[in-house]
Formats: structure tokens, sequence, C-alpha cells
């Protein structure tokens, strides 16, 4: 009798537990839509079927353009819904905008830098079984593109130099010119009050910009960086903030997973125009430059898988070329509708 009225108080134990510490999974997909999608020949349809067949829960979009007056975030609403996918969606008048199956708790557009006000991120609180969670959506400044120096390209014109340049602080220097720094700080700056009150965090988009964790020792004689180390300054806020970036966490080898987003190998671009694929033709461009970022707060939320989306084929010197790498995508069975490639990220979040 004993026995079993321990064994039935170990048994209600372990269900209280359960109970107590509840783990539920959701995905997050960020992708750059290369003017909604107008640069490719029936792209609009193609964001739609990639939404559709995706599937993700929460979705950061960047290059929205609501062209002639026709609203972009309605519309694929209203198209997705159609298909049987309900979504929440708003961009609030922005070039960002963030899609999620949970409802928003509060949407508000937010680290605005003056000078660069178009580029402000979009912020989404919401609860996801029962754990409030921030989201942000973003798009950083294009210009000053410096990752093109060693390469022999300006990044600024997008023209030959004379040779590569390769000298860290000159290139980091010239990158500053850009207000990409000046967003990420603003972003730390606004996290806190997320940290604060105990919310994990979640961001991304096309950064226009590397990572530092792809530009050390280990690649400096690959993709035509041409001996060139460098710690690009928004990665290095991130990291320095705590933040982790999901797909060199779960492929730290920068080697064997580069992980490249841009430029895609997009086949329907390049029967259209194959030099709209490629701004430094005779140079390989391949750089990591979309992310998903997330603060983990006190293992409330961790990251469990991270994949591109897109085609597995790349440009090289201005020429579709097949995957060289050990890279995993989810390819959907539809138009492709951008030159970029977009990270899915699984996430678990963990309630008590």
């Amino acid at each position: 009798m004993k026995k079993s009225l321990l064994l039935l108080f170990c048994l209600l134990g372990l269900a209280g537990a359960c109970i107590a510490k509840t783990t539920k999974t959701f995905t997050v997909l960020q992708l750059n839509l290369w003017h909604e999608g107008s640069k490719v020949p029936n792209g609009y349809q193609g964001i739609v079927d990639v939404l559709y067949q995706v599937d993700a829960d929460v979705v950061f979009l960047c290059e929205i353009r609501d062209f002639n007056g026709n609203k972009f975030m309605p519309r694929v609403l209203k198209d997705l819904e159609a298909r049987g996918k309900h979504y929440y969606g708003e961009t609030l008048g922005m070039v960002v905008g963030v899609l999620s199956k949970f409802k928003p708790d509060s949407l508000i557009r937010c680290c605005i830098v003056p000078g660069d006000e178009v580029r402000a991120m979009l912020k989404m609180v919401t609860t996801i079984d029962g754990q409030p969670v921030s989201f942000y959506s973003c798009h950083l400044d294009y210009l000053h593109y410096e990752c093109y120096m060693p390469r022999g390209y300006d990044g600024n014109t997008w023209k030959k130099m004379d040779k590569p340049i390769t000298d860290e602080n000159e290139v980091l220097k010239a990158n500053r010119m850009a207000y990409r720094d000046e967003t990420i700080r603003s972003f730390v700056q606004e996290v806190q009050s997320d940290i604060k009150q105990g919310r994990p965090v979640i961001m991304g988009g096309d950064f226009n910009e590397p990572s530092h964790l792809d530009w050390q020792a280990d690649t400096k004689d690959l993709w035509d960086h041409n001996g060139a180390i460098i710690h690009w300054d928004c990665s290095m806020m991130l990291h320095e903030a705590g933040f982790k970036d999901t797909y060199r966490e779960k492929y730290p080898n920068p080697v064997q997973y580069p992980g490249f987003t841009f430029p895609a190998g997009n086949k329907v671009a390049e029967e259209a125009k194959l030099e709209i694929l490629a701004w430094a033709p005779d140079a390989d461009e391949r750089d990591r430059i979309d992310f998903i970022y997330y603060y983990p707060m006190n293992s409330k939320l961790s990251m469990k898988d991270c994949l591109l989306v897109g085609p597995s084929e790349t440009v090289i010197r201005g020429k579709i070329t097949e995957n060289d790498s050990k890279d995993k995508f989810l390819t959907p069975s539809c138009t492709w509708p951008t030159d970029h490639k977009g990270n899915l990220a699984t996430f678990k979040i963990r309630r008590k």
C-alpha cells in the first residue's frame, strides 16, 4: 500500500512538473521581397505561394512598396485567407511588415534614426502559449555596401575600383557612412525595455551588411575576401548585447555552411535579365546579409532548427551556379520572387 501511494505521488509530481513547465514550438520566416516581387514575372503570386507553402507562424517581410496605392498587406492577407491561411498583418506605412498567426498585443514603429526615418523597425508584441514575445522586422540602409571594397567594387556606386581595399579600418570607416550601425544601436537601446519586462526578443531582416562571424581568418582567402578580416559593426553590437545569430548557432562553420542569402540564383529572373542579379559581375559577391537574431531571456526561448529558404543555386561572377556548400535548403515549388534567400528558424518557447 505504501509503495502504491509513493508511486502515485511520484506520478502526480511528474504530471505537475509537466504542467508547470510547458514548451511550444513555432516558426519564423524572414524574406526580402525584391520590390514586392515586381522584378520577377508573376512575382507577387510567387510571394503568396511561398508564404502558403512555408506556412510560418511569424513572417518578417521587407521591400514592401504599395505600388500605385495598391496596399500590399491587405491584398496578401486576403489571398492567403482564400487559401485557408489566417494571418494578422501590418506595415504601419513602412517598407517592412510582419505577418503573424498570433494576434498582436501591440504594434509600434520604433528605432527611428534621424536622416533615415524610412527604415524604422516595426515592433510587434504577441503572446505565445502564455509568454509575451517581442518581434522586430527591419531593413537596414543599402548604401555604402562596403563588403564590396575587398572585392574591388565601390559600395556606393557599384563601379569597379582600381584595386581591392582590404584594410579593416578603412572598410569600416566607409561602412559607417551608412545608417546601419545607428539603427542597430537604437535597437539595442529599445530592447532594454523588453529585457526588463522578461520578454524574449526575435528580430529579422535584410541587414545589407555581413556578419563578423563570416569574415574571419578561416574565410579570408575565400569568396574574393582577398585576405580581409572584418568585424562588421551590426553583428558585433548584437553579439555583445547578448543576441544569437540563428544560422550561425545551428551551423558554426562558415566554410562548410556559408549560408549565403544574396544573390539568389533566381532562374526566372535570369530569363528576364541576368544582370539584375549581379551588382559586382566580375567578383564573387556571395554573402550572408539576411538574418534572424534572438535574445533567449534566461532560456525562455531557444532555437531548435534553422535553414535557408529559396533556390539552392547562387550567383558567382554574374552567372547562376550550382550550390557548392553543405547548406540545407527548403525550396518552394513555385516561382521564386526575389534575388535574396530567406531564413526559416524554429523556436521553442518555455514558460513556467
